[in-house]
């Protein structure tokens, strides 16, 4: 492989559409970071998305200026996210959102990769985030997912069509909502966002 790019390599996963589908999410590795309450204008949250991608971008240009490869494009932001209370996830009860900001690596990063990132990104530039950045796999299995465009906070009714589609053919959500940003959210007009909406489900 020359080079690894996961919207194109996983099409299935990265490259859905606005009519709802199922789709059979592999194990895969990621960069991961945990949080809790409201995104917007939390500190926190800005902070542990620079912290992702500063790391990413670190990792994969060490590997570059090594010769290693393949070399590889640097994956979509993902979220996972849930309720402190242990209900279905809620659009409007914000200060209840815990969440994982995560972004997926490629299968030949290495522990030792990340540790070294972590260490020239520590010196570069200070960031309290990036001591709680962890690296592990995470598998999703089956799922329903469907395309979202626009403002985040205009979701609701794209999750209710998922959880339908769900519903119509006799599947039960469990897990935490799962959102996946195809564009760079620090950078995008809200109007052109295009984001991913996956939920684990079972039979």
């Amino acid at each position: 492989m020359d080079k690894i790019d996961f919207k194109k390599d996983f099409k299935e996963l990265y490259g859905t559409g606005q009519t709802p589908a199922l789709v059979n999410v592999p194990r895969l590795k990621f960069l991961m970071i945990d949080g809790k309450g409201e995104p917007t204008g939390s500190v926190e949250f800005q902070n542990a998305v620079e912290a992702l991608y500063g790391l990413s971008f670190t990792i994969k240009f060490d590997l570059k200026k090594e010769g290693t490869t393949p070399e590889y494009s640097v994956a979509p932001l993902e979220g996972l996210w849930w309720m402190a209370n242990g209900k279905q996830f809620d659009m409007h009860a914000k200060q209840q959102w815990r969440w994982t900001l995560m972004i997926a690596q490629p299968p030949h990063i290495k522990d030792i990769n990340v540790i070294t990132a972590i260490k020239k990104l520590r010196a570069k530039k200070p960031n309290p985030e990036i001591e709680q950045v962890r690296f592990e796999a995470f598998t999703e299995g089956r799922c329903a997912q469907i395309l979202h465009i626009g403002p985040y906070a205009e979701e609701a009714p794209t999750i209710a069509l998922l959880h339908e589609f769900a519903k119509l053919h006799h599947y039960k959500l469990h897990g935490k909502h799962h959102e996946i940003y195809l564009g760079d959210p620090r950078r995008s007009k809200p109007e052109k966002l295009r984001t991913i909406l996956r939920h684990p489900v079972s039979v």
